[in-house]
């Protein structure tokens, strides 16, 4: 199963102040990832800062890709994940993984994980699923994903299983953002 190209449109000022369409196609990032066949990451747009700058600068996905949101960022993405049979290579397929994502300081593998792709990190990502079904896996429970569910991945230890046999598209929201107090000392306790 093929997904089709996303289109990209982002608008900009004309030096009268005006709106105008800036760039107008298919997106010029889509990377598909070696270390796990079938995965494909497509950058849409990230920015730099908060508030965000609004301008008319450069193209921001032109630039090395990384796993998480720009510190006090954001970035929009689509993935398509492959089915979890794509998963062969074990420990060490992961970690080319996520060395290919620019994220190995996600990771979050240890003995008792009840999935191999376990990460994290500082920040809130709003997940939803378009096509296709996925697993949220979790440390201490799982829920099956259809399309048209959101989940709002508040920075814990989390995995995304396909088991259906078939590619699954998400389109992700990534927020930089930093742990709070009680969520800093529950995970120091671990």
């Amino acid at each position: 199963m093929s997904f089709p190209p996303i289109h990209r449109v982002v608008t900009a000022h004309d030096a009268d102040g005006k709106s105008v369409v800036a760039l107008n196609g298919p997106l010029p990032t889509v990377v598909d990832i070696a270390a796990l066949p079938g995965l494909i990451f497509h950058e849409v747009w990230e920015t730099q800062g908060t508030p965000a700058p609004v301008d008319n600068g450069p193209d921001p996905t032109l630039q090395p890709m990384t796993h998480r949101a720009p510190a006090n960022g954001t970035r929009i993405r689509f993935v398509d994940m492959p089915p979890d049979e794509n998963l062969t290579g074990g420990e060490s397929q992961i970690k080319e993984l996520f060395v290919e994502l620019n994220g190995v300081d996600a990771m979050m593998l240890r003995d008792d994980s009840p999935h191999p792709m376990m990460h994290r990190h500082e920040a809130v990502d709003y997940g939803i699923v378009l096509e296709g079904e996925v697993v949220l896996v979790l440390e201490r429970e799982e829920i099956a994903l259809r399309p048209g569910s959101v989940v709002i991945q508040r920075g814990t230890n989390h995995a995304w299983s396909n088991r259906s046999g078939k590619p699954c598209r998400m389109v992700f929201i990534q927020i930089d953002g930093r742990y709070g107090p009680t969520v800093e000392a529950a995970l120091s306790r671990q």
